[in-house]
């Protein structure tokens, strides 16, 4: 493994304090890089800086000393080696067309949000691609995978996957990333890798919903293995490659998603099976569960492609048309027999 030299000494920038972007700072940080976290509250910030823990998003991790933390999205950006993108997706656009014009124009961009936009349909990629010119090229990163932000903070083992045109960027994000306890693997599928990470989590609000409902581990092998085609099927069409989807962002992410108590996509899809009303369940929660948007996107695409995604479709209709959830399981249980694909 080669020095971080073309990097250092220039600080990386990182855009959104949440959970998860929290969790690259520490772990940037504790490489020994200049890390600048952006939260966008003034009060938030002071807090944070003061305090040395996000006790509203990674309660217990302490914020190493490498890591400043800023309101002022100039000053965290000035000379940024690496800008690295932890915003919602559907506040990415806003956001990113606030500061776009302090981002310096050689730095690298990493996106670490999973979701498509609403309205325009579009993967991350595409909207950095729209507020900063030629950055796909060989300037543009996603990063996904399988990554809880509590676990990454606290160095439990974790793989992900960097994804960009150019191998070389994939891999200059991949050297950047590594620690002995986050492995990045490199991958040139920035389509595949995107729309991994988005839509294992419209899968993940309907495994919540199997658990919320009672269900068992049968109902939930089910969801995973045929949730996991749909994804394919909507991402090869898309210009996906195949394998990616059983790889870490999409398969590995998958389960994790699914599975884990930490996620809030999940806890969404629980919440709801158990009958409670949507935004009841949004309402309490502090962080955002981007499978709730991203069903939304995801079945304006799979319309416009032509791709069957029934459990996108009892999703969506269960969170937006007031739909009976099991109802919902009924009719998927009972369309027409096929051949599995």
């Amino acid at each position: 493994m080669s020095s971080l030299n073309p990097l250092s000494p220039r600080p990386v920038a990182i855009l959104g304090a949440g959970g998860w972007g929290t969790a690259l700072a520490v772990l940037l940080a504790g490489k020994g890089l200049p890390v600048r976290l952006w939260e966008y509250r003034p009060e938030a910030a002071e807090r944070l800086s003061r305090e040395r823990e996000n006790r509203d998003f990674l309660p217990g991790v302490p914020l190493p000393e490498a890591l400043a933390v800023d309101h002022d999205a100039a000053r965290c950006l000035d000379g940024a080696g690496l800008v690295l993108l932890a915003i919602p997706s559907q506040y990415a656009r806003g956001a990113l067309e606030n500061i776009v014009a302090h981002i310096p124009p050689e730095a690298l961009i990493v996106n670490a949000a999973k979701g498509v936009e609403e309205g325009t349909l579009k993967r991350m990629s595409e909207v950095a691609a729209d507020l900063v010119p030629g950055v796909l090229e060989s300037r543009y990163a996603a990063l996904s995978g399988p990554s809880h932000a509590e676990e990454v903070a606290r160095g439990i083992p974790t793989t992900v996957v960097a994804a960009s045109h150019s191998l070389d960027t994939a891999r200059r994000v991949q050297e950047i990333f590594f620690t002995p306890t986050f492995r990045v693997y490199a991958s040139q599928d920035v389509v595949g890798v995107e729309l991994g990470g988005a839509l294992k989590n419209v899968i993940a609000v309907a495994a919540g919903m199997c658990d919320g409902l009672g269900f068992g581990d049968n109902t939930k092998g089910a969801l995973l293995t045929r949730g996991l085609a749909e994804m394919a099927r909507l991402g090869v069409q898309l210009g996906g490659q195949p394998h990616t989807f059983a790889g870490l962002s999409g398969m590995g992410d998958l389960i994790t998603t699914c599975m884990s108590r930490h996620s809030r996509n999940r806890y969404v899809g629980e919440q709801v099976g158990k009958g409670k009303p949507l935004d009841e369940v949004l309402a309490s929660m502090s962080m955002v569960a981007e499978g709730v948007r991203t069903s939304r996107s995801a079945r304006h695409l799979a319309r416009r492609e032509g791709v069957p995604m029934p459990i996108t479709e009892a999703v969506h209709a269960i969170l937006f048309e007031a739909k009976d959830p099991k109802r919902a399981v009924t009719e998927l249980m009972t369309r027409d027999l096929k051949v599995e694909d």
